[in-house]
């Protein structure tokens, strides 16, 4: 009886020890902690402004996402974010209106996350270290542009767009855009046949081609995405602090691959899911928020997203792990049974 106790239990028990599943059960304890401990945590201007702190996390994790799990990262979106800041106030300041400076950065991030694709599917270079080089390239790039001269005073209809919450709601109009793209993204991830390429690819990427999968076509596609989303977070980056700088959004990939990882996307490529995903790009923000509101400094902030990064690489390994072992045992206590 044990055995096939053991066999009926064992699906269950593993969509509930499902890591996305326990990022979504720690934001919930978190926020409710935050309800608990801090009287100002739960009130509709910091909710607005916690989620608008989240924005450009959010709107990068989403191709992000697709990159990560064909098996590839991109570490120079914030730089590519940067150099789209630099732009917008380089241009602005040269007269240029804001309708013509917009998709002109769009297309140089674009053209950013062209050559890293172009890089890695071309060359062959593995896109970790394409990243790292390009990551200090993109920034030294936005400091020749802007130097260390800081914009602003940008049209007040645009920086009120990146500001202000959609009316009767909490919520950010940069953020409703993020609900709209994460429903896209998520459909394209796990409800079509590109969403099923891509999870070959992370698993196999010779299997994938000889399958008939377009791989090179797929991820130099998706770094160019990637690139382009950066440089519009950068805009809206720009817009929100109603700043333009050369070193706008540093060290903001770190908290992009936090957010991936720690949703449970498998950083070798080939598992993960968008929900888990929006759940720890949720659970960095609410930790995020309830250090500032608690007045921790900036640097113990970076410590804990750090702490968060590695758990997220550690965590489902032991949990790999963890099944594995409950596998074993399993057929042990069958075949025990059996004999």
């Amino acid at each position: 009886m044990a055995p096939d106790l053991i066999a009926r239990r064992a699906p269950a028990l593993g969509k509930i020890l499902r890591w996305d599943v326990l990022v979504g059960v720690m934001l919930v304890a978190v926020f409710g902690a935050g309800l608990g401990t801090n009287e100002n945590f739960g009130n509709s201007d910091n909710i607005a402004f916690a989620l608008s702190d989240l924005a450009e996390i959010a709107l990068i994790a989403l191709p992000m996402t697709l990159l990560v799990v064909c098996g590839e990262v991109d570490l120079s979106v914030a730089s590519v974010l940067g150099l789209s800041s630099a732009l917008t106030g380089y241009l602005w300041n040269a007269g240029w209106t804001f309708e013509t400076i917009v998709p002109f950065v769009l297309v140089v991030g674009a053209i950013c996350g062209l050559v890293n694709g172009l890089l890695v599917t071309k060359l062959g270079l593995p896109s970790l270290a394409v990243t790292i080089g390009t990551m200090t390239l993109y920034r030294g790039l936005a400091y020749v542009v802007l130097g260390t001269e800081a914009v602003s005073e940008f049209p007040q209809v645009y920086s009120e767009w990146a500001t202000e919450t959609v009316p009767g709601t909490a919520i950010p109009y940069s953020v409703a855009l993020f609900i709209v793209l994460a429903i896209i993204t998520g459909l394209l991830l796990h409800a079509t046949g590109l969403g099923r390429s891509l999870f070959a690819i992370g698993n196999s990427e010779d299997a994938a081609f000889f399958a008939g999968i377009r791989v090179k076509r797929i991820k130099l596609i998706l770094f160019v995405v990637t690139g382009f989303v950066a440089a519009f977070a950068g805009i809206v980056f720009t817009l929100r602090y109603g700043s333009a700088r050369a070193d706008n959004g540093a060290g903001l990939e770190m908290s992009v691959i936090a957010a991936v990882l720690l949703g449970g996307v498998d950083f070798d490529g080939g598992k993960g899911t968008l929900g888990g995903v929006i759940a720890g790009v949720l659970l960095i923000g609410v930790l995020r928020n309830l250090l500032m509101l608690d007045d921790v400094s900036t640097e113990v902030q970076a410590i804990v997203t750090g702490l968060l990064l590695v758990i997220s690489v550690l965590a489902p390994r032991l949990a790999v792990l963890y099944r594995e072992g409950r596998s074993r045992r399993r057929a042990v206590a069958e075949a025990s049974a059996s004999g």
